[in-house]
């Protein structure tokens, strides 16, 4: 790690739909905190948001701030500052650092939404007392991001840790990134209210808890919806889930075969359905774990700082000079 400093440090994290900031810790928490909407389809407005955020939140630091740290949903390169792709963003071949910098006048660090999330995780939440973890986070895809040896793995290219969109099934259905039968095709909140929809505009009966949720409207039906029935014990919701689980530990084996972390935590929107998704996640995995029987096997938890993983490990990144 990088020297640290103790002041609070900034942590951004921008989404498709709203910008949020923080003031962060030296202990990971949260003093302080922004948000403004995100300007739609605008690069320059983007960033010029984000830029008066940074300076909003300098604003209302006690103390000197000790880093500014943005996090994006992007594939990008964390040392040179530079988004290549964001999915959610019109942003493609964008020095974002150098663009937020020059408006902000302080160098400022940029990475990946999950491994910023995942390194929040591993210094203050879930893997805070191991030195090899992975992150999985399930919201509306599949994001990951993995610690080895106490370091952020990056790849060459800074693209490293995207389990999302390792191949489970060649022949399944088209994913976002373009290839077919991705782990996000299966196992994401989409896909989970992909397949609760279907579920509804069926005729089985065993969609009727999740029709009437609804009032028979499937574009209506929610991740959320999904998650408090299964809670309250329908059945279908709770394959729902299951199934979403198989898949995911299916995915989490196939990683763990090149990664071999120590612990595996599971955060993201879908996280919140608890047991009813970790349960049948552990259950697969078991069954496709390398070496099952004759090798320790990492455990699976919860991650535990939620929505705030992404700006609070963006926050401690920017404080300790990267990972």
């Amino acid at each position: 790690m990088g020297q640290q400093h103790d002041g609070p440090a900034i942590g951004i994290d921008i989404g498709g739909t709203k910008i949020a900031g923080a003031l962060v810790d030296a202990e990971g928490r949260i003093t302080h905190r922004e948000r403004v909407e995100t300007p739609a389809d605008d690069t320059d407005a983007i960033i010029e948001a984000t830029a008066r955020l940074v300076s909003t939140l300098e604003d209302a630091a006690a103390d000197e701030v000790a880093g500014v740290g943005i996090a994006c949903a992007a594939f990008l390169d964390a040392r040179a500052g530079h988004v290549w792709f964001a999915p959610n963003l019109p942003w493609r071949d964008l020095d974002l650092a150098a663009a937020v910098t020059e408006r902000v006048g302080r160098d400022v660090l940029i990475e990946n939404d999950a491994n910023a999330a995942a390194w929040g995780e591993y210094r203050f939440g879930a893997g805070s007392d191991c030195d090899d973890m992975l992150l999985v986070t399930v919201g509306t895809g599949v994001g990951g991001g993995c610690i080895n040896d106490d370091r952020l793995v990056r790849g060459a290219f800074g693209i490293g840790g995207e389990i999302g969109h390792i191949v489970l099934d060649p022949s399944g259905p088209r994913c976002g990134c373009g290839n077919f039968g991705c782990l996000e095709v299966f196992a994401s909140g989409t896909a989970l209210v992909h397949n609760a929809r279907e579920l509804v505009e069926s005729a089985s009966p065993l969609g009727e808890a999740l029709r009437a949720r609804c009032g028979g409207d499937a574009d209506r039906l929610s991740g959320q919806d999904v998650t408090e029935l299964a809670q309250e014990g329908d059945g279908a919701a709770i394959e729902l889930l299951e199934e979403l689980g198989t898949r995911l530990g299916h995915g989490i084996a196939s990683v763990c075969a090149v990664l071999d972390p120590g612990r595996i935590a599971i955060g993201g929107g879908v996280a919140a359905a608890g047991d009813l998704l970790v349960e049948p996640t552990r259950a697969a995995f078991a069954k496709r774990l390398i070496g099952r029987g004759h090798r320790p096997s990492p455990e699976i938890v919860r991650a535990t700082l939620g929505n705030d993983a992404g700006i609070v490990g963006a926050a401690t990144l920017a404080r300790e000079g990267g990972a």
